[in-house]
């Protein structure tokens, strides 16, 4: 098995496919193929030394769920698993989808709000990236002058989805020890 497990939430398909693209940079010796949350168990996500975890925000900054009208269960089901849990030694990076445009009052609130929970767990948290770039109101994903993760928006900066993607890879590459 490989060193890091990549988890995602998604509605529509776009956090499916920025995580496999970040495994396609990482290389499937270092890291396994991404996995949707909602077909995941708590023992998969232990099983890695190094998660990445992502998510997109929908709404007025909601984590995917069955609440949100998604076709399937998703974070928001997922997250009474955290609770309790126990994710000492590990190491996990976050990425988030948003729309800085349409909702800039909660630009990637659900990262916020999935970082509040895995950070409560233990776990060493890494994968933190600049605010430079984007244009927003708000958002629960800010920890300082940073975001807790990754933040993608493909709808208003699609092509400087590669670049940033290719970027943060690298460094959580480095911050990892992979």
């Amino acid at each position: 098995m490989a060193k890091v497990g990549i988890f995602f939430g998604t509605d529509t398909g776009s956090t499916r496919k920025i995580a496999k693209q970040i495994q396609k940079l990482l290389g499937p010796d270092i890291a396994d193929k991404p996995k949707n949350i909602n077909r995941t168990t708590v023992e998969d996500l232990t099983a890695y030394d190094c998660l990445i975890l992502g998510t997109p925000t929908l709404g007025e900054g909601k984590l995917p769920g069955l609440s949100c009208d998604c076709q399937e269960e998703s974070w928001e089901e997922f997250m009474p698993n955290f609770e309790g849990l126990d994710l000492s030694g590990k190491t996990v990076a976050l990425y988030g989808l948003g729309d800085q445009v349409g909702y800039a009052d909660e630009f990637v609130d659900a990262l916020g709000e999935l970082y509040d929970y895995v950070a409560n767990t233990g776990a060493t948290m890494v994968g933190f990236w600049p605010l430079d770039g984007y244009e927003f109101n708000s958002s629960n994903a800010v920890d300082g002058d940073e975001f807790v993760g990754l933040v993608i928006d493909k709808d208003n900066q699609s092509s400087l989805t590669d670049q940033r993607v290719a970027g943060w890879v690298e460094q959580i590459s480095a911050e990892m020890g992979l």
